[in-house]
């Protein structure tokens, strides 16, 4: 175990943590947002910053990436500190000023409107929809371009033909600028100009799961054979058909 002083605090860390990890395990809360914990660390929105005042690199770090080192001295909330992540939020709220999250980060820094012009953008570039679909081994969006003019999408901006339409980018975006939308036999991503097919429950004909995501998750074997094909109304049918019989033949004997 790693023993650092977070906070004027004394704590002990794994030795492959990061101090954002180590501040979370004993409760101090550092705020977030291109972080997930099922993620490797990316350090792309600087929220998460603190400062170490002591050692070979002493400044503000991105705590997501830096690792714990013995004997750290680190402050998560101290004047320089939250002055910076200030400025980035407000940066953040400038950029997104409808997002949801961000007013709240904002609102909580004491942060009532950004002095920057807003740019009304949906994305912050955090990364995490590319870093998730990256994980799960498709690669349907990417970052493309640099500076100002960098944003995430589908390779040579075409609608993508490898999205399972699983959803999951959606459901990491901190700012909620990747929607997905069920329409007739089609799921649809906009921001990506995407449509899945849908596949219809075997029993009430209702599309309901896109058929690549299905497809998928047969490979990797992380489905149940009996539920393949139904939807969520139709499988808690049968399911409750089944219990019933169950009980029926137990009260008869």
């Amino acid at each position: 175990m790693i023993k650092l002083i977070v906070n004027n605090q004394e704590i002990e860390a794994k030795e492959d943590s990061t101090l954002l990890q180590a501040a979370s395990a004993m409760g101090i809360v550092i705020p977030t947002l291109c972080f997930h914990e099922a993620l490797g660390p990316h350090g792309s929105c600087r929220v998460c910053l603190v400062e170490i005042v002591n050692g070979a690199r002493p400044g503000l770090v991105a705590s997501c990436t830096y690792p714990v080192e013995e004997g750290l001295v680190v402050e998560t909330n101290n004047t320089k500190v939250l002055k910076t992540r200030r400025i980035m939020v407000e940066l953040l709220l400038a950029r997104c000023p409808d997002s949801t999250k961000i007013r709240g980060l904002a609102n909580d820094l004491g942060i009532a409107e950004p002095r920057f012009d807003k740019e009304n953008e949906s994305c912050i570039l955090c990364g995490l929809c590319v870093r998730v679909c990256r994980e799960i081994g498709i690669n349907s969006v990417g970052f493309i371009q640099r500076g100002t003019n960098r944003e995430v999408t589908t390779p040579f901006q075409k609608p993508s033909e490898v999205c399972l339409g699983c959803q999951a980018c959606a459901f990491l975006c901190p700012t909620g600028a990747i929607k997905f939308e069920d329409v007739a036999e089609e799921r649809k991503v906009e921001k990506w100009k995407t449509s899945i097919k849908l596949q219809r429950c075997s029993s009430c004909s209702r599309p309901f799961f896109p058929e690549p995501l299905q497809l998928y998750l047969k490979e990797k074997e992380l489905l149940v054979p009996e539920n393949i094909g139904l939807c969520e109304v139709c499988r808690r049918k049968s399911l409750g058909s089944r219990l019933a019989s169950i009980l029926s033949r137990k009260s008869t004997v």
